[in-house]
């Protein structure tokens, strides 16, 4: 079970200056948040002023804002609000910019390079009495509340493909320990004794699907 502690991860300033992003994982694992070395990329940015977003060529964007309540995004001229919670897709070769009229937001970043992954971000409302189980190739979230996570009931040990998120800092509990959630710790999926997820409060839940090619 590995589990990506929020408050360990390092703030990068965006290549255009006008915020900072935090990585929760990226494929394959980058140096740096912003030299693009990746397929993937899955990030919390700080949005404290009105400006340009930084341009990904060749990239799909999925982006969440999950602190603040309002954020007026302009894709290629056109104006988007996006609220909180509402999952917003849009290329990452558009021109984009934003606005804050209710106030400083805090966003959640899905990039991915278009025609070989898909990115998807689901907003989950979390129960006490029935656990959210995390599987390959997805990586959990918590947005707020108060949550736990402990190892599914398989007996077979946890192992995290290449091709599922990766990075920040590894927590191995023993396989019936608990841990508690902070605000935006991650826990990466497994198939194998996959995570389960209990507690109150709202989880975002990001999925990495490897498109699929057509033979001739």
């Amino acid at each position: 079970m590995e589990i990506i502690r929020f408050a360990e991860l390092k703030p990068e300033p965006w290549r255009n200056g006008g915020g900072v992003t935090r990585e929760l994982a990226s494929h394959p694992k980058a140096a740096s948040a912003q030299d693009g070395a990746w397929d993937w990329r899955v990030s919390i940015a700080d949005v404290g002023s009105a400006g340009d977003f930084s341009t990904f060529p060749g990239m799909e964007r999925v982006i969440t804002v999950i602190d603040g309540e309002l954020l007026l995004l302009t894709v290629d001229g056109e104006e988007h609000p996006l609220e909180k919670y509402r999952p917003f897709r849009f290329s990452g070769e558009a021109a984009s910019a934003s606005a804050l009229p209710t106030g400083d937001i805090r966003d959640l970043n899905v990039i991915a390079r278009a025609g070989e992954f898909k990115g998807y971000t689901s907003i989950i409302e979390l129960s006490k009495k029935r656990a959210h189980p995390v599987f390959q190739g997805q990586l959990a979230v918590l947005l707020e509340g108060k949550a736990s996570v402990s190892p599914g009931a398989e007996p077979a040990e946890s192992a995290v493909s290449p091709d599922g998120p990766e990075g920040g800092t590894a927590v191995a509990p023993a396989e019936s320990e608990s841990v508690e959630l902070a605000r935006y710790d991650a826990v990466v999926g497994s198939d194998t004794r996959s995570p389960e997820i209990l507690g109150r409060g709202f989880l975002a839940v990001i999925s990495i699907d490897r498109v699929e090619h057509a033979h001739s």
